[in-house]
C-alpha cells in the first residue's frame, strides 16, 4: 500500500525540484513530472516526487479529512 498526501508549493528550484509544506513540514521534492507548477499549487507528493497538480478546493478538503482522522485517532486513544 501506498500513500500519496497534498502539499503546497512554497518554493521553485531551477532544477526541477520545490519545496513544499505537508502537514506544517517542508519538504525537498521532484517537480519534474508535472508541467508549469506554480507556488501555490497543491500536488500530490509520493516518495519524494510531486507526481500531479490538485484542485485547490479538492486539495484543502482531503487535508481536512486528514486532520479530522488524526483528531479522532487521539480521541480514541
Amino acid at each position: 500500500m501506498c500513500l500519496a498526501m497534498p502539499a503546497q508549493v512554497v518554493n521553485l528550484a531551477a532544477n526541477g525540484c520545490g519545496t513544499v509544506l505537508l502537514g506544517g513540514v517542508s519538504l525537498a521534492v521532484s517537480l519534474e513530472m508535472i508541467d508549469d507548477v506554480r507556488i501555490g499549487d497543491y500536488v500530490i507528493v509520493h516518495v519524494g516526487h510531486a507526481i500531479c497538480k490538485l484542485d485547490t478546493v479538492e486539495a484543502e478538503r482531503t487535508l481536512a479529512l486528514f486532520e479530522e482522522i488524526a483528531m479522532l485517532a487521539t480521541a480514541t486513544a
